[in-house]
């Protein structure tokens, strides 16, 4: 066991591109935790697939690297504010954390927020100004914008006080002052940690005491808590008291805490993490982070502990409810099962109950339909995350569009949540920005020109006027323009917000779409589909020209007679059809309209396909949504 003097907690927090697990491998390469032949790829933290390719951090990860006998935990955080739940919960676990700025970027929404859960929770960051070697750098603006946030957030002068270092995480160097020091090296950063982040606090002669901060799961073992171990130690088949501890409902008269459940439980496994491996170890000590399995059941903010007094229970951790939600449905249409496996309800819901072990900031409601359940998330992304991860386990179902989590005051005011947007754009594009967020509620709030033909324009908007704004956004500012938001909070009900100004595109027949019948449609409409694809009935292939929605036959073949020529169609001229991806999908289509999600597709439908059907429904001015009480709140009466 390692000595707790010795022993350095802490976590990487920043905004979304800022650098933070690109720093992780330079601290690897400098404290030489791996070969110096061993190929070792970049980015090593991000050991997902999907982290790969979107280059987003998706989940908090662990691991440890050692310096001059000194043994550093480290905490990789995501940087979006979707996954924000992670950063929460880890916090308290470390006890310093790093905070990346982009030396030209400055503070961001999600860097502000980090820093405040940081704060809020006294601990005293290291402030690392990174990508100082890029030709925009401001390392000077980016500093005042920092401690101005720090200011702002409400640090205390030891808080503020706080260390600087200035370097470039992707070429490992990191110095306290850029005109005097060389640009090597990274010995300037560990040196900081030793100094500055502080050892664990704990007692370790007294009894055992750990709470769970992360989950994980295990098919042969089930699942694992990990966490600080606050005091004592613990070998394997000792055993424990656990209490499992939730948070009252906000609407109840009085406010804390209750105490669920108690339970007599025994340690079979213990690890810890060197390096990125997880070590099975026979007995840990207080100060370590540490992953261990025993307890069938496992959940955020339980406590582990030898006494069996509920007092030794500590707080639970606090994890901010979902704002999004939205309908995982059976699929149902005339393709189900044919590029996919189609699953039932149950099987839905099996899969769903798996991702909630890990997945803390995730919700599941069953409101009792026979065709799917409601699922709700930090956001957007969240939920498309899920989604992409199970299609690429070969499941097929249908999703609804995301919809907000409405509350209501005690006067019976309808609340929605609101969000701090941040919009980094050319001058040329300006215009055009604060024109299409006006119509959907946005209000401005400040205005920022630095001089380099880049405004930085603040909004507070509504999370329901962003959704389908994105896309909108990189084609009005032809895709220069940077969009970063993060959640601040509930206010009133901003009204009606057209989000989308056409209509669909809609099949009315099963078969093979045709160029014949898309060279007619491409010049009122733009479309989804190309020859050859498979579309059936009420299926969405394309975006109308105007409001309404379009009912076509995209499988219409050209009569063939012998006076026309065999080589006549040889000149026809197809525009390329527009492939929207899945988070695009979610946020074009409109309350009566489903994504149907499949391994190899991502297709559009009406979720009443049958257009008799659909009509009736229509003229009965109620969508399948709302007769079935969907997430989204009607407007204050």
């Amino acid at each position: 066991m390692i000595p707790v003097e010795r022993i350095r907690n802490l976590a990487i927090v920043a905004h979304i591109d800022h650098g933070k697990t690109t720093l992780i491998d330079s601290v690897f390469r400098a404290a030489h935790t791996f070969r110096d032949n061993q190929h070792v790829a970049e980015r090593l933290m991000d050991n997902n697939a999907l982290e790969r390719e979107r280059g987003i951090t998706i989940r908090a990860k662990h691991c440890t690297v050692e310096w001059n006998d000194y043994l550093i935990n480290i905490i990789d955080t995501p940087g979006h504010a979707d996954f924000s739940g992670e950063v929460e919960r880890v916090l308290s676990m470390v006890d310093s954390v790093l905070l990346l700025v982009d030396a030209n970027e400055g503070p961001m929404p999600q860097t502000r927020y980090v820093l405040m859960r940081a704060l809020r929770l006294g601990l005293k960051p290291i402030v690392i100004i990174n990508k100082v070697d890029r030709p925009n750098a401001r390392p000077d603006y980016a500093l005042n914008k920092t401690f101005d946030l720090f200011l702002d957030l409400g640090a205390t002068d030891e808080q503020a006080h706080f260390p600087v270092l200035y370097g470039s995480g992707l070429d490992g160097w990191f110095v306290k002052d850029l005109e005097k020091e060389e640009h090597t090296g990274m010995d300037a950063l560990f040196q900081t940690v030793v100094k500055h982040v502080p050892h664990p606090n704990v007692d370790q002669d007294g009894p055992f005491l750990m709470q769970v901060s992360t989950l994980a799961w295990n098919d042969y073992i089930g699942q694992i808590g990990c966490g600080r171990v606050l005091r004592g130690t613990i070998s394997k088949g000792d055993e424990f008291t656990q209490f499992v501890q939730r948070w009252k409902d906000p609407g109840s008269q009085d406010e804390g805490w209750d105490l669920v459940n108690t339970s007599k439980e025994k340690c079979v496994h213990l690890w810890v993490t060197r390096g990125l491996s997880r070590i099975e170890a026979d007995k840990i000590s207080a100060g370590d982070i540490v992953w261990l399995a025993g307890p069938s059941e496992i959940g955020i903010g339980d406590t582990f502990s030898e006494l069996e007094d509920p007092a030794a229970a500590l707080k639970p951790l606090e994890i901010e409810e979902p704002t999004v939600s939205m309908f995982f449905l059976v699929n149902t249409g005339p393709f189900s099962g044919a590029e996919g496996t189609a699953i039932m309800l149950r099987q839905l819901k099996e899969r769903l109950t798996r991702e909630l072990r890990v997945n803390v900031a995730l919700r599941m409601e069953d409101l009792g339909r026979s065709d799917g359940v409601k699922v709700s998330g930090r956001g957007e992304l969240h939920l498309a995350i899920l989604i992409e991860e199970m299609r690429r386990e070969g499941l097929e179902f249908c999703i609804s569009r995301p919809e907000v989590i409405t509350h209501e005051d005690k006067n019976g005011n309808t609340l929605e949540p609101i969000e701090q947007l941040i919009i980094d754009v050319p001058e040329e594009y300006q215009g055009i920005v604060i024109e299409k967020l006006a119509r959907r509620k946005g209000e401005l709030r400040a205005v920022e020109n630095a001089g380099t033909n880049v405004v930085r324009i603040e909004f507070e908007i509504s999370t329901r006027g962003l959704i389908g704004y994105r896309n909108e956004f990189l084609t009005d500012t032809r895709g220069m323009g940077i969009m970063a938001s993060r959640f601040v909070g509930y206010g009133p009900w901003r009204g009606d917000i057209v989000s989308r100004s056409r209509g669909s595109v809609i099949s009315m027949e099963t078969g093979i779409a045709t160029a014949y019948s898309i060279e007619g449609l491409q010049e009122r409409a733009v479309i989804f589909v190309e020859p050859t694809d498979r579309v059936y009935n009420g299926q969405i292939i394309g975006e109308n020209s105007r409001p309404d929605d379009l009912p076509c036959n995209p499988t219409k073949k050209k009569a063939l007679t012998n006076h026309r020529s065999s080589t006549k169609d040889i000149g026809v001229a197809l525009d390329v059809a527009r492939k929207l991806t899945l988070e695009q999908a979610m946020e074009w289509i409109g309350p009566d309209e489903l994504v149907e999600v499949t391994p190899k597709s991502v297709r559009m439908r009406k979720a009443i396909l049958d257009s008799e059907v659909r009509k009736k429904a229509q003229k009965a001015q109620t969508g399948i949504y709302r007769s079935a009480n969907v997430a989204s709140a009607p407007p204050p009466a």
